[in-house]
């Protein structure tokens, strides 16, 4: 699902509740410069067997707030860019992320300037070595809990 709607610059509204993804391994770039997005479901997708969700929401501006509380990160191992420039996001749900086979995580939120309700408690980062720039033009982030923060 590599770059599936990559620059699909029109997309608004994408349902994809009924997408079986339980054999797919890489979402990178899926949604990379999908710049009008607004409206995404993503509420069905087993991520159980993907290993790379790099730069996945790269660049979508106008998403305001989905859920992917229901997604299985144990397997992903590159993270970096997953949320890069996503401008209006405010809030994000990733509670249950479990990155702790992730070793790249840079610029995961870079430049999500109007993030400012995301709960990171059970994201542990004592193992990644690279999240250089994780946060970088997150003007609304309140306060960032880790379980551990090591540089």
């Amino acid at each position: 699902m590599t770059q599936m709607f990559y620059n699909c610059k029109n997309l608004i509204n994408l349902n994809l509740s009924n997408f079986n993804t339980q054999n797919v391994t890489k979402m990178e770039n899926m949604f990379g410069l999908c710049e009008n997005l607004i409206n995404l479901d993503l509420s069905s997708f087993n991520t159980k067997n993907v290993n790379c969700m790099s730069q996945m929401f790269y660049n979508c501006k106008n998403l305001i707030s989905f859920n992917l509380s229901n997604f299985d990160t144990k397997n992903v191992t590159n993270m970096s860019a997953m949320f890069y420039n996503c401008e209006l996001l405010s809030s994000l749900n990733i509670k249950n992320f479990n990155i702790k086979n992730a070793d790249n995580i840079n610029f995961i939120f870079f430049n999500c300037i109007n993030l400012s309700n995301i709960n990171l408690s059970n994201i542990i980062v004592k193992h990644i070595d690279n999240f250089n720039e994780m946060f970088y033009n997150c003007l609304n982030m309140p306060k960032i809990y880790f379980s551990y923060f090591k540089k």
